[in-house]
């Protein structure tokens, strides 16, 4: 039998316990000596513990403990359950140069008002030949996004938080990062070493997300750690399940009945100017009483886009300024309706401002979404929900 040095035994036994050469191994936090109880995040086959929130099932797939990223269409999966204080330790690699995708910490149940990705902070998984500028890395920046804040460490002026040292490797090779999140501070570490970090992060409770955003990206490995932590204030909290599911994959019409003029423009919906301005779009399906959120923008031309919740005999939703015009953002710009329709009335709010609408005429207890364009317009984010 070849006899291993003892001077060799000893780096390997150091190599070992060391959380810089095989993170894999680390059982502590970086700033204290609490033991990890760490479980798995993803399984060998399946989406389990996981909402598609807005993008199609074959977006994200499991096979054989790897979660698989097409990349199509830009967007989001995230967590079941809201995360306060946790590590977070996950392998990915990029399969194409340049390829961009993320990690969202702390992040709200739905998408963020016109965007494809939530309100939280963002840990980059960017692919080296994407580059580097003054403005980004490709190493493993954290930033707030889409209305969450955040005080970087290392920052250049902004939002941003820079690594230190660059520390990722490019396509096909797999990176490892280990992240920790405890009461509103961040940090990441890339490939055994910490090098971004942030602090005074609102939200600091919410959900875990990994984002779909052109990059056909590869995760395995990927295990959490929950701590403990006192309550968190609701102005702290990220936006807890409201139970809303998405109508729109993002890569085609399943579901929808489509008039002349509607295309499918990644995460958004496209009506173009040339196509009869009646031209509907409407859901497969019917409802009777239920929750719904839709995203519009309108243009110089839009018209007044009309969206019935239960079929055009039903009550409705006209984005006229002359009705609105408080209510909405300028022309070119995202507006968010929520709302609930419950017999022959809708209530609501628009950008976050109340309105209400209702009929006397005698209409049908169910009914599908209509969406009547009127002119060139943009829809994005049309969820809906079950009320109670």
């Amino acid at each position: 039998m070849k006899l291993i040095p003892l001077f060799l035994l000893l780096v390997m036994a150091f190599i070992d316990l060391s959380g810089n050469l095989n993170a894999q191994t680390t059982d502590q936090t970086s700033g204290g000596t609490e033991t990890l109880k760490f479980r798995p995040l993803l399984n060998d086959n399946d989406l389990e513990g996981w909402v598609l929130v807005n993008v199609a099932p074959s977006t994200f797939k499991m096979e054989n403990g790897i979660l698989k990223c097409t990349g199509k269409p830009i967007g989001e999966i995230r967590t079941e359950k809201m995360l306060q204080n946790f590590v977070l330790e996950i392998e990915w690699r990029h399969l194409k140069p340049r390829g961009n995708a993320g990690i969202f910490v702390w992040a709200d149940d739905l998408t963020a008002r016109g965007q494809p990705f939530h309100r939280g902070i963002e840990v980059q998984v960017l692919e080296n030949a994407y580059g580097d500028s003054k403005g980004h890395t490709t190493h493993g920046d954290i930033f707030p996004i889409h209305g969450a804040k955040m005080n970087p460490i290392n920052g250049r002026g902004g939002g941003r938080a820079f690594p230190t040292e660059l520390r990722s490797k490019p396509s096909p090779e797999w990176n490892h990062y280990r992240i920790e999140a405890i009461d509103g501070k961040i940090s990441l570490a890339v490939n055994g070493k910490v090098v971004t970090r942030g602090e005074n992060c609102n939200p600091r409770k919410g959900y875990l997300c990994i984002e779909s955003e052109g990059g056909v990206v590869e995760y395995r490995n990927a295990r959490i750690a929950e701590l403990p932590g006192d309550e968190v204030p609701a102005e702290e909290t990220a936006i807890a399940n409201r139970g809303y599911k998405t109508l729109y994959t993002g890569v085609d019409f399943a579901g929808w009945k489509v008039g002349e003029g509607w295309k499918t423009r990644g995460w958004q919906i496209a009506f173009n100017n040339k196509a009869d301005p009646t031209s509907e779009l409407t859901t497969e399906s019917t409802r009777e009483d239920f929750g719904f959120v839709f995203d519009v923008k309108t243009t110089d031309n839009s018209g007044n886009p009309t969206f019935f919740p239960r079929g055009k005999a039903g009550p409705s939703i006209v984005i006229d300024r002359k009705i609105h015009g408080d209510k909405l953002q300028d022309v070119g710009h995202w507006n968010r309706v929520e709302g609930e329709v419950r017999g022959e009335k809708i209530t609501g709010t628009i950008n976050g401002k109340a309105f209400e609408s209702d009929t006397t005429s005698t209409i049908e207890a169910t009914g599908p979404i209509t969406i009547v364009p009127d002119g060139p317009i943009h829809f994005a984010n049309i969820f809906v929900r079950e009320l109670e």
